[in-house]
């Protein structure tokens, strides 16, 4: 874990597709990070990881002492729920799983096999560092109201489940921000928060697959689209290519809030991304950092980005963070 005088900290990444590039790419620009390897449930064989050293899922407990933290790029439907909590025996782990509906079920998860290890879990943007950007406008303005505008762009997590649905070759799902609502919350009118955001999901179908069947099962997936208001538009695998092959996202957390009766604020943080996936990445980078100084001052269990301390995510010492931050 050392390089010279410097602490170097042994990062692996479990799953390599649009999120597993993006934490290698991120762990390229950091100054005390380095990849150890990729673990694949594919042929490791078959996988060209950009250079990195490329494992065989089902083989990671023999590397448990050369890792100090893995990062896990799975799906939050398919493979956190079951992997984070098994491999937070042996390892600390990161992970981003999103369905923000039943996190409070997978923290639980976690933690009953968290014994001196370290997890932080459902890093990201949101939830993450939306999360973290909620959590202090409401302690400093607690006489308001915060709501969230996101897109345009592509949402992961909701595109990644729909392309998994039986019939279905690829989808990408959109998020389209409602502006009036955005206009009339900021002017401390009411508005319907269940029409903050509308969603269009494109989909390339199989071959020979039944349009109504994909449809409908797509709107019945539990915590991303059921009860949404979500157009499904069935599109040629050329024009997904064309038109729908990058991965922007956007987003907005505005809070609205009075000091005094006739004193009001309006706060808005937003974000707009060229990569949804990449910056994703780079937050759960920054939190691995932090997952490894948690752990090495024995503070064991699972977290979130609410219970980390924003120090920890960084490389610099607490005096250049105060030269330059504060």
């Amino acid at each position: 874990m050392k390089e010279g005088d410097r602490l170097m900290i042994n990062v692996a990444i479990i799953g390599y597709g649009n999120l597993g590039k993006g934490v290698q790419q991120a762990i390229s620009k950091q100054n005390d990070m380095e990849l150890f390897g990729v673990f694949t449930k594919r042929d490791p064989k078959s996988l060209d990881a950009q250079g990195a050293n490329v494992y065989a899922y089902e083989h990671i407990l023999d590397y448990k002492n050369d890792i100090d933290v893995l990062i896990h790029c799975g799906s939050s439907e398919f493979d956190l729920p079951t992997q984070t909590p098994e491999l937070v025996k042996n390892f600390n782990i990161v992970d981003s799983y999103d369905q923000h509906a039943i996190i409070a079920k997978h923290i639980d998860a976690v933690g009953i096999n968290a014994m001196d290890k370290t997890a932080i879990v459902s890093v990201g943007w949101d939830p993450g560092f939306f999360s973290m950007t909620k959590t202090v406008l409401d302690a400093i303005l607690p006489d308001g109201e915060t709501q969230g505008f996101f897109g345009p762009g592509i949402s992961q997590g909701p595109s990644n489940v729909a392309s998994s649905i039986e019939g279905v070759k690829v989808a990408r799902n959109y998020s389209f921000p409602n502006e009036d609502n955005l206009k009339k919350f900021k002017n401390f009118e009411p508005i319907d928060v269940s029409e903050n955001t509308s969603k269009i999901c494109y989909v390339v179908l199989e071959e020979g697959a039944d349009e109504e069947k994909v449809k409908e099962d797509i709107m019945n997936i539990e915590h991303y689209f059921k009860g949404s208001n979500t157009e499904i538009k069935f599109i040629s695998e050329e024009t997904m290519e064309r038109e729908h092959s990058e991965w922007p996202q956007g987003g907005r957390i505005v809070r609205i809030a009075k000091t005094s009766d006739s004193i009001k604020h309006v706060i808005e943080v937003s974000i707009d991304l060229d990569s949804n996936p990449e910056f994703t990445a780079a937050n759960l980078v920054a939190y691995a950092r932090a997952c490894v100084k948690m752990n090495q001052r024995s503070i064991t269990g699972v977290y979130t980005a609410l219970d980390v301390r924003p120090s920890d995510l960084s490389s610099k010492s607490r005096a250049q963070l105060i030269e330059e931050m504060l």
